[in-house]
């Protein structure tokens, strides 16, 4: 090591007794703080490798500083060490590794089984369901295009389960032809498994197959003169040539690839993955994972992908750009985990050439970008300082907004910004619960006390700005809070609309005891407020109306103990729907089949408690 630095760590005495086997290795600091975890074919010759006379680094020679003791885990082969490095790292978030920050799940189309009419939609998780799963699409917005497609195309339901066993008539999904009502029996069991099996034809990439099939069976109808079944034949087929024609890609042949390319400028990194499945491209994803700017490049994606595939569905092959430093020992893990081969290449010619430089283009321009915002996100923040004279540029934001519809299924969200724009892993909702029905004040109360007293038990980050959508009275709220709960040095702002809602004149408070302020409309601390104010509004209101749907379609049916699906759907044919079923008494209700007396009472006596 270079004279000046020191450790307390004995490394001569650690490597002295250190297996040349495979495995795992891991440096902590004082407190026993982790401060990196690596892998190895030769655990001595790699540990070995840190403390060389000259490290090639700053950013080694600092991690190596700081070395307080070294733990290792011996692994039979170098794939098993891979898998528990990323098991390590995804676990501890070690501080010199890199780090993959978004790391959501992706997205699937989800199909159930074991039903009469199978529903099909979005699912995002845990695959437990019984079903089958399509995907992973690179999007939320690639499935609702597929699943709006799904439902021109063939008409299949995807309605939760709850609303679908409650339905007394048609909703309005089969008015304007987007559903055959199997929840009223509109459609048989039969011909509904016929539309759920070419559904799933079509998501596995099958088009051309499905067309013939299409074609055979319009043919057939026409010859029986059955010309409305002909005709809606021959709208599946033309809607499923557009998105023929529109979608597919040219892979020489090979249906499942991905393909990643990673953009890099000094400590920022984007890495852009095209998915391309049946030779369909579903769209691409950028994600920004934390990278040393001292890292080679071809270390860099190798631990970019190491993290993103080996929790995920793997493609039949990954073509990267720059190229891994060990895509072999990559390809032999993601081969076992997937249990089938999968590949990994970097060097390509032809379309796919095309395409990986399209990938690297779209991960170059979306990186410039985010360094952009990040720049007018720096310079706003700076403004916000001044304005608030505050004695540091503020490092985090929170933001609460209170939604509700005249007092119904109130939510409030708290959403949080930092240097680089919106943190949405932080984001929060709370369902306000006890208060009377369109009380912000409470509401927002509730929400904050929940919030920070739990911030606060975790010994977690409080934000240096508490932005409030509100005026003065919303701001005491904030206060009196922050005061109950003995937080300091957290600066509240209010921000009120201006008259006429004109975002020009909107007014911020800064304390309760001072006068609202209207800073100029070019001022850059305004824009940084009110791009702020409107996040949180809009992720008030789209859980607000998430929480007042289910609310609204969950039938209070469901809640009697011993009635189940098929007498609920008893029940509300043959009194007309839920409001009918409160209406009845309890000889009329024990008339319905399948309905014992003792079951009607509970029905009543759940709609009007012991009265009858």
């Amino acid at each position: 090591m270079d004279k000046g630095e020191s450790t307390s760590f004995d490394a001569a005495g650690f490597l002295k007794n250190l297996t040349h086997r495979p495995g795992v290795y891991r440096m902590l600091g004082t407190g026993q703080e982790l401060l990196y975890v690596g892998k190895a074919k030769d655990l001595k010759k790699r540990v070995s490798s840190y403390f060389r006379s000259r490290l090639p680094s700053p950013r080694i020679r600092a991690m190596v500083a700081q070395i307080v003791t070294m733990e290792v885990t011996v692994t039979h082969t170098e794939a098993e060490a891979l898998l528990l490095e990323n098991s390590l790292i995804k676990a501890h978030r070690p501080r010199y590794n890199v780090l993959l920050r978004d790391d959501k799940s992706y997205p699937y189309i989800f199909v159930s089984q074991g039903e009469d009419y199978p529903k099909i939609g979005f699912h995002r998780g845990p695959r437990k369901a019984m079903g089958r799963y399509f995907g992973p699409y690179p999007s939320a917005q690639a499935v609702r295009d597929t699943l709006s497609t799904l439902q021109r195309l063939f008409r299949v339901r995807q309605c939760e389960d709850s609303f679908f066993a409650n339905r007394s008539r048609p909703c309005l999904q089969y008015q304007i032809k987007r559903c055959t009502a199997p929840c009223v029996g509109y459609i048989e069991a039969r011909e509904y498994g016929e539309d759920i099996a070419r559904a799933i034809r079509f998501l596995e990439g099958h088009s051309d197959d499905l067309i013939a099939e299409l074609v055979a069976d319009m043919e057939r109808a026409s010859a029986e003169l059955a010309f409305e079944r002909a005709a809606r034949y021959r709208d599946q087929i033309d809607t499923l040539r557009q998105i023929s024609e529109r979608q597919y890609v040219t892979t020489d042949g090979a249906g499942d690839i991905d393909l990643v390319a990673l953009a890099r400028s000094g400590n920022h990194a984007c890495a852009q993955v095209f998915s391309i499945r049946g030779g369909h491209n579903l769209g691409n994803k950028a994600l920004y994972p934390r990278i040393p700017s001292d890292m080679e490049a071809d270390e860099a994606m190798q631990a970019f992908l190491e993290q993103y595939y080996l929790d995920r569905e793997t493609p039949a092959e990954i073509i990267a750009t720059p190229a891994p430093c060990d895509p072999e020992v990559l390809a032999q893990v993601l081969t076992q985990q997937a249990t089938r081969k999968v590949a990994v290449s970097s060097t390509v010619r032809g379309q796919r050439a095309r395409w990986l430089a399209m990938a690297m283009q779209n991960a170059t321009q979306a990186l410039q970008a985010r360094e952009a915002n990040r720049l007018t996100t720096e310079r706003r923040l700076e403004a916000l300082q001044e304005v608030l004279e505050l004695a540091q540029t503020p490092g985090r934001i929170e933001c609460f907004d209170i939604s509700h519809t005249r007092g119904e299924s109130t939510v409030a969200s708290c959403v949080v910004f930092g240097s680089e724009g919106a943190i949405k892993s932080d984001y929060r909702r709370f369902n306000i619960e006890g208060i009377t029905p369109g009380d912000d004040y409470a509401a927002m109360h509730q929400a904050l006390t929940r919030r920070y007293t739990r911030l606060k038990s975790e010994d977690a980050q409080l934000p240096d700005i508490l932005l409030i959508d509100g005026g003065r009275g919303q701001v005491h709220e904030a206060e009196r809070v922050l005061e109950e709960l003995q937080i300091s040095d957290v600066a509240v702002v209010g921000i009120t609309k201006g008259e006429g809602r004109k975002p020009e004149l909107d007014t911020l408070t800064l304390s309760r005891r001072q006068a609202p302020v209207r800073l100029p409309s070019h001022h850059l601390a305004l824009h940084l407020v009110q791009q702020i104010r409107d996040e949180a509004h809009r992720f008030a209101v789209s859980g607000h109306r998430q929480r007042r749907t289910k609310s609204r379609t969950t039938s209070p049916l469901q809640t009697i103990p011993g009635l189940g699906p098929k007498r609920r759907q008893s029940l509300l044919k043959h009194f007309g729907g839920q409001r009918g079923v409160a209406r009845a008494g309890v000889e009329e209700l024990a008339k319905v089949p399948g309905v014992s007396r003792h079951l009607a009472e509970q029905i009543y006596e759940h709609f009007h408690g012991d009265a009858g």
